[in-house]
């Protein structure tokens, strides 16, 4: 699938002095950091958890537990049944959504710069789907399961036909999604990895669809020197709107076609 082909260009142009900027930076720079929320997954149809359109939007689940504590670690350990139940609810909200434009521009950039990564807070896996290979998903995929005895590992499309709570096919022991819930520490490796890169730099920062308000999320953007374009895509204003150097009030899905259209040329 490539929704970049379908791309209607005939969009005005609202950022075009924006748009040169970030071009004519991206020409001469050999480094790029994409900062990815649930913004961007939105522009695909994906509900968030809360607020407009979300799944949510009410103070409690049916059971009587906020969705914060219903999809919790500590849930998941003591009464494993209300997680599963609410994380099928996130998965089949979302199975029929995919990548939308910007996560495919998004790719195209991979094969313009030598390095190129991805930070992303969204478990829903569109990164890879759309083709991007340096994917920091610090929450983690809920599309990759684990056992919690033998700690067999393994990928789904979906959880269509999964008796819930599921069950380890080897042992019998506790299945679980690897994304980090509520009240769980973030996985090593990929903070070491997500340092790794920061200690290198980055020429441009893009923050996008994101509120940036975990400290790790906006630490990029605060800690970048002055030789880095740091640039907010987001129609919203966030935690990092008054510290970026560009900032792009719109969803990426009409922004990033029209970049690189400009890089293109």
């Amino acid at each position: 699938m490539n929704l970049f082909i379908d791309y209607d260009f005939k969009t005005v142009m609202n950022n075009t002095n924006e748009i040169q900027k970030i071009a004519k930076k991206l020409k001469e720079s050999s480094s790029i950091l994409f900062i990815t929320g649930a913004g961007l997954s939105a522009d695909s149809g994906l509900p968030t958890y809360r607020g407009i359109g979300g799944i949510y939007n009410d103070n409690n689940t049916e059971d009587g537990y906020s969705i914060e504590e219903a999809l919790s670690g500590k849930m998941l350990q003591q009464h494993p049944e209300i997680t599963w139940k609410y994380l099928a609810q996130v998965e089949q909200a979302g199975r029929e959504a995919s990548f939308n434009i910007g996560h495919e521009i998004i790719t195209k950039f991979e094969s313009l710069l030598p390095r190129v990564w991805i930070l992303t807070q969204n478990i829903d896996g569109f990164h890879r789907a759309a083709g991007s290979k340096n994917i920091i998903d610090i929450h983690g995929d809920i599309h990759f399961l684990e056992c919690t005895q033998c700690n067999d590992k393994f990928e789904i499309k979906n959880f269509l036909g999964f008796e819930m709570p599921p069950l380890c096919k080897k042992c019998d022991g506790n299945i679980r999604p690897q994304v980090v819930l509520f009240g769980e520490m973030l996985p090593t490796d990929k903070l070491s990895l997500y340092q790794q890169q920061l200690e290198q730099g980055f020429d441009i920062i893009f923050s996008i669809g994101t509120t940036s308000v975990f400290p790790y999320i906006s630490a990029p953007i605060y800690q970048a020197n002055h030789n880095t374009l740091t640039i907010e895509i987001n129609p919203s204003q966030t935690e990092v709107s008054s510290v970026v150097k560009i900032k792009i009030n719109e969803k990426a899905k009409d922004f990033l076609p029209q970049l690189w259209a400009a890089v293109s040329l």
